[in-house]
């Protein structure tokens, strides 16, 4: 390969008409991605609405209940990262 770039020739650089097609299996991972997304969102709303609720219930744990909060909210955005790296 490197032999044919050090000629002067500009068909390596074309490759327009070298395209594969990805098919199916370049779809499955968008939606692995979007799917991962979409959990992680649901569950982020949910921790929020739940940490909201039991802070308004018993004002007094709301330093413990925010840490866990964060907690969770964190372990369910580490799904979104693990789908994204993971993926083919």
């Amino acid at each position: 390969m490197f032999d044919r770039l050090i000629n002067d020739d500009s068909t390596v650089f074309n490759r327009g008409s070298q395209r594969e097609s990805k098919g199916e299996d370049g779809m499955n991972g968008s939606i692995h991605v979007g799917l991962a997304a979409l959990g992680a969102a649901l569950g982020v709303g949910l921790i929020g609405m739940k940490a909201s609720d039991a802070v308004g219930r018993n004002p007094v744990a709301a330093t413990k209940i925010l840490v866990q909060s964060i907690l969770s909210i964190a372990f369910a955005e580490a799904i979104v990262f693990y789908a994204l790296f993971l993926v083919k």
